[in-house]
Parts: C-alpha cells; structure tokens; sequence
C-alpha cells in the first residue's frame, strides 16, 4: 500500500523535529519534506505534490493561510492541515476558507496528529476538540459588513502578502525584490492596504498583523 506523503511546513526546528518524530514512528506515512516558511512551502508543495501538507498558521514570509490558498489553487491535490496555538474565529474560519481541510492545535497528542494525517489523506478532515465546538456554535457565519474580518477579507492576495512582508519589518526595496516587483508597485499595494484597513502608519500595520496572528 502507498504511504501518506507528508510535507512539513513549520517555522520553529524543534517542532518540526517532535512532528517528523511523530509522524515517523507510523509506517503508513513518510516525510517527503521539511521548510520553514511559507514561499517555501507553496513552491515545495507544487515540486514534490505530497498528500498531506502541515502547515504552522504563523510561517514568515507567507503565513498558513495564504500559503493554504495558494497550494490550494495550484491543484497539487494536497489535503491541508492547519497546525495552530489559536481555538478562536479569528484563525478557525480564515485558515477553512482558505481550503484547510483540518485545523490542529498545537497541544494536541501524537495519536491525534496521525489520526489528522490519515483522515485528510482519506479525503476527510479533521478538527481538534475545541475547534469542533466553534464550528458547532455557528462561528463560520460571514461577518458584518463594518468588521474589522471583513475589511481584511477585502484585500487582495498580494496585499495580503504586502500586510506580511511590512509587518516583519521589510522595507519597500526589500518586498519589492522578494516578491518581484517594481518598488513603485509595492508603494501602491501599501497604500490601498492602508486605506481599505484605515491605518495610518507602520506602526498600526504592524499592530493589525499581530491581532490577526499573521505575525508574533
């Protein structure tokens, strides 16, 4: 029988080190590959086409959640796994939208971990008890159309990506090489995001970035 091929995607290497032991100990699954960001993760995901992709929600670069979406739309026929700290709707209904099939926590056991892995490998999902019980209670209605959800759900992919980059502390330069761009470009994509956000400087950019968890 084919094993689960598993790409992990985790930005901290003493984690992926507990995930790669977890998953290894099972000889129905096999760990194609391991990265620690999120470009990385879309780009190793379309080379090596694993079953199972396992994906931190705080990746630099790209965070779990366009990252999802992005391997999502490329038709790898992976099956994502969400690997979050978060229980909240904040997380939840972002990371589902974005084509997540399973969404993890990350104090869950090592059985639950597999089990995660050999359910979306099945072509089902998987939810972590708590996660289970914010669904359940209707947390994935849309949000009204003056939420804070909403006005983010307004940007564009590349915005997203902008909102990221400027967050970690990239300059305009600095985005505009790593994601190809004209520097001019970039300056207009961090315009819109700040008026479709209504801030104001770098400063509540970043603020805004960490409460929606795109950055720690």
């Amino acid at each position: 029988m084919a094993k689960t091929r598993v790409l992990l995607a985790e930005e901290h290497i003493v984690i992926r080190k507990g995930l790669r032991r977890a998953l290894a100990a099972d000889a129905e699954i096999e760990i194609v590959g391991e990265v620690g960001d999120g470009r990385e993760a879309v780009e190793t995901a379309k080379r090596l086409l694993p079953t199972v992709v396992i994906l931190d929600i705080e990746l630099p670069g790209l965070n779990g959640i366009e990252a999802t979406k992005q391997i999502t739309r490329a038709a790898t026929g992976a099956s994502v796994l969400v690997l979050s700290s978060y229980s909240d709707e904040e997380h939840v209904r972002p990371s589902l939208k974005a084509g997540a099939k399973g969404y993890l926590l990350r104090d869950a056991e090592d059985v639950d971990l597999v089990k995660a892995v050999k359910s979306l490998a099945r072509g089902g999902s998987y939810f972590s008890p708590s996660v289970s019980k914010v669904l359940l209670a209707g947390y994935l209605k849309e949000p009204s159309a003056d939420s804070a959800a909403d006005a983010f759900s307004r940007l564009t992919n590349r915005e997203r990506e902008v909102l990221q980059l400027i967050s970690e502390g990239n300059t305009n330069k600095e985005i505009a090489r790593i994601l190809a761009l004209s520097v001019n470009t970039v300056e207009s994509h961090r315009k819109h995001v700040m008026e479709k956000l209504d801030l104001h400087n770098t400063a509540e950019i970043v603020r805004f970035a960490v409460r929606k968890g795109l950055v720690q």
